[in-house]
């Protein structure tokens, strides 16, 4: 049964399915639709043409499917659509998509946002994604499943976060990250691969030597990055996880690929 609390708005024209939760001083406007046992604890605002899927739960003051924070938006109806069973925390926003970037933003499966994460307009979040307080995404920024976004970190507009990265904490990151990888710094640099993230996933010991294998042909400073590219797809052309980095690495992009310190890809610190 559908639980109303009575200090609730709802607009008439909403579309709630069965097992909705809506707490103490929640807002839901006309064009939101809530999957089956979705819950919003109490004072949240869903508004515009949002979509959440069934058993995300959202927190107090959570701000979703408002105007996108952006100057060029002038009221198309784009969306939001949020995926199944997602946890969404205190402060959290979400905004809609925009003319410019396809009308959508979306949100997968399994994924948390913890306190006041930002997801601006036209993002694309995969499954099983986690950002963690105060982490941000400007427009236009694409997430790979299983990425983990570190507390206060800021990702640049249209950059691409390849999945299983592990973003580290208060790092600025203008670049795009390859898949696997892990980076750092006030302005980000790759420092290495997501080794920790891999095994908890289950990658076998040879699947991460051959990674880490094709990670330092590819980062070596040897030749131009097309030729460690096909040097990388012909020595690692069985390897999914190592093509799946070089199509990435391939693809049309308008940011550059996050780089390593030389002295990082031969295991070497580098002095701060």
């Amino acid at each position: 049964m559908t639980n109303i609390h009575p200090t609730a708005i709802i607009d008439p024209k909403a579309k709630l399915d069965g097992s909705v939760t809506v707490g103490p001083f929640c807002t839901v406007g006309p064009e939101v639709e809530l999957g089956d046992g979705v819950q919003l604890v109490s004072h949240v605002v869903v508004g515009g043409k949002t979509r959440i899927g069934a058993k995300t739960r959202i927190f107090p003051f959570a701000s979703i499917g408002l105007q996108p924070q952006d100057l060029k938006y002038h009221g198309e109806p784009s969306q939001l659509i949020i995926g199944e069973r997602n946890q969404i925390r205190e402060h959290v926003t979400m905004n809609p998509g925009t003319e410019g970037g396809g009308m959508l933003t979306q949100v997968g499966n399994d994924c948390l946002f913890m306190m006041s994460a930002h997801v601006a307009h036209d993002c694309m979040v995969g499954n099983n994604v986690i950002l963690a307080n105060n982490a941000t995404l400007a427009g236009h920024v694409h997430v790979g499943d299983h990425a983990v976004l570190g507390g206060l970190c800021a990702v640049h507009q249209f950059v691409r976060i390849g999945k299983h990265t592990m973003i580290g904490g208060m790092s600025g990151v203008e670049n795009d990250v390859i898949p696997y990888g892990a980076v750092m710094g006030n302005r980000a640099y790759l420092s290495g691969l997501n080794l920790i993230g891999l095994k908890r996933r289950g990658f076998s010991r040879d699947d991460i030597h051959t990674l880490r294998n094709a990670y330092r042909v590819l980062f070596s400073q040897e030749g131009t990055m097309a030729e460690r590219l096909d040097d990388v797809a012909n020595l690692f052309k069985d390897n999914l996880a190592v093509i799946e980095i070089v199509d990435f690495v391939r693809a049309d992009s308008s940011r550059a690929i996050c780089q390593p310190n030389w002295e990082n890809v031969h295991g070497t610190p580098t002095a701060t």
